[in-house]
C-alpha cells in the first residue's frame, strides 16, 4: 500500500485531505503536521511514498522546505495561488492541487503518483475466468464476480468499477474493459460509461437507471444499446 503524510497549517484543508485518503482506499496516512519543521523531523528517520505539502506554511515555506529536504518522496503541492504551480514543477513535483479541489481531482494526482512509482498496471494484469474476474486496485489483487459488477466508469487516465457497495480505481480505458468483459453482458452506453445490462432496474429517457444512479445512454451508442438490452 502506499504510504503518504499531510503538511498542512489548516484543519480544514487537513480534513478534507484526510477523507479523501480514505476514500481512496489504498493509501495509507502515516502523519499529519502543522508545519514543515515537523514533517522535516518525521522524515529524517521515516520514508514514505507521497506527501502533500501546502506551499503557505508557518516558520518554513513548503517551496522552502523543498529546497532543503534531500530524498524527498514524490511531491503533490496543494495551494490556493496558481501562480506558484510553475515555481512547483521547477522543484519537479508530481502534481499541483488547487484549493479547492474535488475528489476526481485528487485521485488523478494520486493516479500519476503511482505511475511514477511503477504502479501503473499491465493490460494483461486482468484475468477473466468463468464468472470472475481478477483486478489489481494499487497494490491489492482483488477477485470479483463479473455479475457484481454494476457499472464502470471513465474519467481520463482510470477508470471506477462499481458494485453494489463498493467501487474500485483501476488504471484502465473503458476499451479494455470493452474488450476484457463478456459483450452479452456489457454494452458501452456513453463515452464515459459501460454497464452490465442485467443491472439495468429501468431506462427513462436517455438514462438507464442502475442501484438509483442515473446513467446517461449516448446518441452514438444508443441503437447498440438498445438492441443488446431488447435481447
Amino acid at each position: 500500500m502506499i504510504s503518504c503524510i499531510i503538511i498542512e497549517d489548516q484543519a480544514p484543508a487537513q480534513r478534507i485531505l484526510q477523507r479523501y485518503i480514505a476514500d481512496y482506499g489504498n493509501i495509507q496516512l502515516k502523519g499529519v503536521f502543522s508545519d514543515a519543521i515537523q514533517a522535516l523531523e518525521y522524515l529524517k528517520s521515516n520514508t514514505v511514498d507521497i506527501m502533500f505539502l501546502d506551499v503557505h506554511l508557518p516558520k518554513l515555506s513548503g517551496i522552502d522546505f523543498l529546497d532543503v529536504l534531500t530524498n524527498k518522496p514524490l511531491v503533490i503541492l496543494t495551494t490556493a495561488f496558481s501562480d506558484y504551480a510553475l515555481k512547483g514543477y521547477e522543484l519537479e513535483v508530481v502534481d499541483y492541487l488547487l484549493k479547492p479541489f474535488s475528489f476526481d481531482r485528487f485521485v488523478k494526482a494520486v493516479v500519476k503518483a503511482n505511475k511514477h512509482l511503477g504502479l501503473k498496471e499491465n493490460m494483461g494484469d486482468d484475468k477473466v475466468e468463468a464468472n470472475t474476474i481478477l483486478i489489481k486496485s494499487g497494490y491489492n489483487h482483488i477477485k470479483l464476480l463479473v455479475d457484481d459488477i454494476l457499472y464502470i466508469k471513465s474519467d481520463g487516465d482510470y477508470t471506477i468499477l462499481y458494485t453494489g457497495d463498493k467501487s474500485y480505481i483501476v488504471t484502465h480505458s473503458l476499451r479494455h474493459w470493452e474488450q476484457k468483459l463478456p459483450q452479452l453482458k456489457f454494452c458501452r452506453v456513453h463515452r464515459s460509461y459501460m454497464v452490465n445490462i442485467t443491472a439495468i432496474e429501468k431506462v427513462s429517457g436517455n438514462c438507464a437507471i442502475i442501484n438509483d444512479v442515473d446513467i446517461p445512454i449516448g446518441r452514438k451508442y444508443k441503437e447498440d444499446f438498445r438492441r443488446v438490452f431488447r435481447e
